[in-house]
């Protein structure tokens, strides 16, 4: 078992259920927000995240994980009122969303700096509250590890060997560079089982994909409803050629959906993603598994056995 951080409250580890582990309640520029508040209607997104996770509790799902953190305008006390009305259990990350730079801020700080800020989200509440968070997020995308995005993956590992919360990535799988993720992170001693790869299903590179496996580490299937290296089409199909591989015991699913987001107006999000919903699995992808011949007990284990063991190998590591 393992004590994680809700936005409500810590949960133990068995209390999760099946969990849907990368999903945007909103997602904001906070440049733009904050100096021009007009273009925004807080009601408007707060009711758009409300009804999005309320679809989702009437499918089954108990818990989401929200991944958004600096440079995507996490909101804790968004992300808690939508949980309260909802009844569903919202788990907030610490982490940072950049590609390439570090803010001026905190260009010139060090590893072990970056870290204590992490820790200060899990320990101690973020943005000056008591809401502390479950799990770090840091990202590479075409750009590869830049001397920034490295300090920041170093960071997250300390922070997660202080802490004992697990690690979540954002990739371009396309780039294979889950793979120097793993090397970072095992560098500072970190355990792969404690690692989930993301957006490791925008590819049909299955020696990637096995290369990663091999090394323990989670694949997050996590962009249902888009089409971002494949085609949302294929990747039902996907998911089940993993699963018929084994490899299910190290999968976990998601859509990395956003109640709101502001690259684009919502009418352009539905002309090039007509299925991206928070419902796209329950609602499509998992009859389809299903009818293939996977057992619901395997989907079972997707949702909720291994999200549960993913915070436990993480809690548990023998540091």
């Amino acid at each position: 078992m393992a004590n994680i951080n809700s936005v409500t409250g810590a949960i133990d580890s068995t209390q999760l259920g099946p969990t849907l582990t990368h999903e945007h309640l909103r997602v904001r520029s906070v440049e733009v927000a904050t100096q021009f508040p007009h273009l925004y209607d807080r009601n408007e997104e707060l009711q758009l995240a409300k009804e999005q996770v309320l679809a989702v509790r009437q499918a089954g799902i108990q818990t989401i994980c929200d991944p958004s953190v600096m440079g995507q305008d996490r909101d804790v006390l968004f992300m808690k009122e939508v949980s309260e009305c909802t009844g569903v259990t919202i788990i907030a990350a610490t982490g940072m969303y950049t590609c390439r730079d570090l803010p001026e801020p905190l260009r010139n700080k060090s590893i072990d700096y970056i870290a204590e800020l992490f820790i200060r989200d899990i320990e101690v509440g973020i943005q000056n509250t008591e809401i502390k968070a479950g799990f770090i997020k840091c990202a590479t995308d075409v750009q590869g590890i830049t001397p920034d995005v490295e300090k920041i993956i170093r960071a997250a590992a300390r922070a997660h060997r202080r802490t004992g919360v697990p690690i979540m990535t954002h990739t371009h799988a396309a780039s294979r560079n889950g793979l120097d993720q793993l090397d970072l992170l095992e560098d500072e001693g970190v355990t792969a089982r404690a690692v989930v790869i993301g957006h490791s299903g925008d590819t049909h590179d299955m020696d990637y994909l096995s290369q990663l496996l091999n090394r323990h580490a989670y694949l997050g299937i996590d962009r249902f409803g888009l089409s971002v290296g494949i085609s949302n089409q294929e990747r039902p199909a996907m998911l089940l050629k993993l699963i018929r591989q084994g490899c299910h015991r190290q999968l976990l699913v998601s859509q990395d959906y956003c109640g709101t987001i502001d690259w684009w107006e919502r009418g352009e999000v539905r002309s090039f993603a007509p299925d991206w919903s928070m419902t796209h699995l329950t609602r499509d992808v998992f009859p389809y598994i299903m009818e293939q011949g996977v057992a619901p007990d395997i989907l079972s284990e997707i949702m909720v056995n291994n999200v549960r063991e993913w915070f436990e190998h993480a809690a548990n590591g023998n540091y």
